[in-house]
């Protein structure tokens, strides 16, 4: 299914389709978008233009058919010459302009040739559409590469307090030989790998061994993943402070993993990450950055409030058993 983006170009809105992970944009919306008559079949009357199409086509299209282009082209510049985006597709294969139909109908072409397009309306205002492309893209960019920082801090967060409990609480209690109890060190990890995803780091390797030759199973994590880990993180050093047997620990932070990644599914979490500036705040909808977080930060601590209430039940439940 294509994503519909809207630019805003002198205050019309032009839509935008990615298809196929390549950008279209809406050719009939830059027409209304210009005063004077501008058809987008006298555009492909024009020898230049198809010259052009051909040459976007060869790189892009190895299914073009040129002999129906040269076709095409050879009437080009005579008087009588007419080829609508329904014909030029449909004789040549091309890919670079397609018609929709339904809610957000009309002729659309991949940006390459949407640009062009836009100078032949006008320079002026293919270099204010170019802009308007380029700043959405921008907003893109900043998204991701804020998400990526924002998945290096979470996976780091916590990592030094919980194995600074495994260090102090649980290598000293070890059964295993001196220069084999960094082991417990793995242990503790997979607990929380099998608690939040359900297998072990070795398991990912081997059926993932292309990927696990370069990267590890939490960098292909969500962030909501990573904020759960994070979390668990914490929740498993404490427990291990506490002395509580493995397998007690084991279920209550499959319990917290999966109560947070429920509760965390209703909100994204990079939304309450303040950006930039407000206009990278293109999906946060009606709620601010602020009460986002709010939200999420509220949501956080009544089900780690929550667990921890469980937990001491659990733990004086266990005591009284043995007692």
């Amino acid at each position: 299914m294509s994503k519909h983006i809207k630019l805003i170009v002198q205050d019309h809105e032009i839509s935008m389709l990615n298809i196929n992970k390549s950008d279209y944009i809406c050719l009939t919306d830059m027409i209304k978008a210009n005063d004077g008559d501008f058809f987008i079949s006298d555009w492909l009357r024009n020898r230049n233009t198809l010259e052009y199409l051909a040459a976007w086509e060869s790189l892009n299209n190895p299914n073009f058919n040129y002999g129906e282009f040269a076709i095409i082209k050879e009437g080009a510049g005579l008087n009588t010459f007419k080829v609508s985006v329904k014909e030029w597709c449909g004789k040549t294969n091309a890919i670079g302009i397609t018609a929709t139909t339904g809610r957000y109908g009309g002729t659309y072409a991949h940006k390459d040739i949407a640009f062009n397009f836009g100078m032949w309306i006008s320079p002026v205002f293919q270099l204010y559409i170019v802009t308007e492309y380029q700043r959405l893209k921008d907003i893109e960019a900043n998204h991701y590469n804020l998400e990526w920082d924002v998945r290096r801090i979470l996976s780091k967060a916590n990592y030094s307090i919980h194995t600074d409990a495994v260090q102090k609480f649980i290598i000293p209690k070890s059964t295993l030989p001196l220069d084999k109890r960094g082991i417990e060190y793995a242990n503790e990890a997979e607990i929380l790998n099998l608690a939040l995803y359900g297998y072990t780091s070795k398991e990912w390797k081997e059926a993932n061994p292309t990927l696990a030759k370069t990267k590890n199973m939490r960098d292909f994590s969500s962030i909501n993943e990573l904020l759960v880990m994070s979390n668990l993180e914490v929740m498993n050093a404490e427990m291990i402070k506490l002395n509580t047997e493995k397998k007690i620990r084991f279920t209550l932070l499959h319990k917290m993993a999966k109560e947070h990644m429920e509760q965390l599914s209703k909100v994204d979490i990079i939304k309450s990450v303040r950006k930039k500036d407000e206009t990278t705040y293109v999906n946060a909808k009606e709620k601010t950055g602020e009460e986002l977080e709010g939200e999420s930060k509220k949501s956080i601590l009544e089900i780690n409030k929550e667990n921890l209430l469980k937990f001491k039940k659990d733990k004086e439940s266990n005591s009284k058993n043995i007692d």
